[in-house]
């Protein structure tokens, strides 16, 4: 008769889950394991018509870009999109941008392209371009097209690490959403360099 091993049973159960763990890293999880950021960031609740926040190192403080609208609830053509902070890393109060803030970082440029239909590029990055639009459930998103995919953004990450106020060291930045083809979730990281 035949018996196995007594250290045959640890090495399947050992490889069975390296296997295991490999198949549920999605790649969303891998491109995050890597360089992530030493901070715990807080996910902004409750934030009138947010369309999607922005955060990056050095600290918790969060970029809102939200729905701009008037008064009478239609949106404001002139400037769709506002932005502002809530200061986590103070006393999580809302707070507008800074002129240097607004003209050279986290500012953006928009352009209607027609009804209900808008491009935006951010004044650090003007390369890509973001677009806010109404869909046929009366709601507006932001989307931008990175590795032929169409991703419904939710987060933006900006990883810094050291550098200065006017040159930032860059890593990389992050784009997090739902991929608009099939619903699933997705991270798509862009290099800086």
């Amino acid at each position: 008769m035949y018996s196995t091993p007594p250290r045959l049973p640890i090495i399947l159960k050992t490889l069975f889950t390296i296997v295991l763990t490999f198949f549920l890293l999605s790649p969303q999880t891998w491109a995050q394991s890597k360089d992530p950021s030493p901070i715990s960031f807080p996910t902004p609740k409750n934030v009138d018509h947010m369309l999607f926040y922005l955060q990056r190192d050095p600290n918790t403080n969060t970029l809102i870009y939200a729905l701009n609208l008037k008064e009478n609830g239609s949106i404001n053509a002139n400037a769709p999109i506002q932005v502002y902070w809530i200061r986590y890393g103070e006393k999580g109060q809302k707070k507008d941008l800074g002129y240097i803030q607004r003209k050279f970082a986290y500012g953006i440029d928009t352009k209607e392209l027609g009804a209900d239909k808008y491009e935006f590029r951010f004044v650090s990055h003007k390369k890509l371009p973001f677009y806010l639009q109404r869909y046929s459930d009366k709601s507006y998103r932001v989307s931008v097209t990175l590795n032929n995919r169409i991703i419904r953004v939710t987060r933006l990450f900006i990883r810094i690490q050291g550098g200065s106020f006017w040159l930032p060291n860059v890593k990389y930045a992050e784009v997090e959403g739902t991929e608009e083809s099939t619903g699933k979730p997705i991270v798509e990281r862009i290099s800086v360099k």
